[in-house]
């Protein structure tokens, strides 16, 4: 959303965008409850091209850091807050200026109006601004030892913008895919559909053998409790549907299951 030359639209970012013209976002919404009901969250695990910088970015150290089940159940909240403030944010916008009260909010607010959550989005930063930051300068003709010194000069945004994507990246370094986990508001929409997807895993109980191996409990970059889940079908909001648990499963007892 954050380019001109875009030819593939973000549903949330369009959300936010349709609440702000006081538009209700048919459109992004049945995107989101289609792909809920026939794939789950298995686009977190094979096409989000953020999840893909985090999966490089898993190999750069061999040994992550575990993070205690306890803190790992309080931080996979974090993402839902996310996803209701920026909700609460783009609804209240809307109704304000439904009502001919939202002008000056909207003014007040700036970007933030317009897209609360994308205008520090680590994911637009990486894949929509700075690449068109680094266009703008060069199909401007500046040379690239003054770049640097333009970026000095830019707003405090840009720079609250470049610390988050930082501190998400780092942070992907130690704790595999942990924008996924915990901070993606995407990802808490998706998971809050999860639960109706036509699409989810079977664990076989005759070759299973969960007493001596954990092994796919252990691959799983969302830390699923897949062992405590039915075995006939389970689709737990946090499963991206990578398929690393069935690729580690010595015994081959886990597979997908449609519907």
């Amino acid at each position: 959303m954050g380019t001109p030359q875009k030819t593939v639209g973000d549903a949330f970012a369009a959300m936010q965008y349709m609440f702000y013209e006081t538009t209700f976002p048919w459109l992004p919404l049945a995107s989101f409850l289609l792909i809920a009901v026939f794939l789950g969250r298995m686009l977190c695990g094979w096409v989000c091209p953020f999840g893909f910088v985090q999966e490089i970015l898993g190999y750069v150290k061999r040994k992550h850091k575990e993070i205690s089940p306890r803190t790992h159940n309080d931080l996979i909240n974090v993402k839902y807050v996310v996803l209701g403030a920026v909700l609460f944010i783009s609804g209240a916008i809307s109704v304000l200026t439904a009502t001919g009260i939202g002008v000056g909010y909207k003014t007040a607010m700036g970007i933030f109006a317009q897209a609360p959550f994308n205008a520090l989005s680590p994911h637009d930063t990486l894949f929509a601004l700075l690449p068109t930051m680094i266009y703008n300068a060069f199909s401007s003709g500046i040379v690239v030892e003054n770049i640097l010194g333009s970026i000095v000069a830019l707003p405090i945004l840009f720079w609250a913008r470049l610390i988050i994507l930082a501190l998400v990246l780092v942070f992907a370094v130690f704790t595999p895919r942990s924008w996924c986990r915990y901070f993606c508001p995407v990802g808490a929409a998706m998971a809050l559909l999860n639960h109706f997807s036509f699409l989810g895993l079977k664990r076989d109980v005759v070759h299973c053998t969960k007493e001596s191996c954990h092994s796919c409990v252990e691959v799983c970059p969302m830390k699923v409790p897949i062992l405590d889940l039915p075995w006939e079908k389970f689709t737990h909001p946090e499963c991206t549907y990578c398929l690393e648990c069935v690729d580690a499963c010595k015994t081959k007892a886990l597979k997908p299951k449609f519907p």
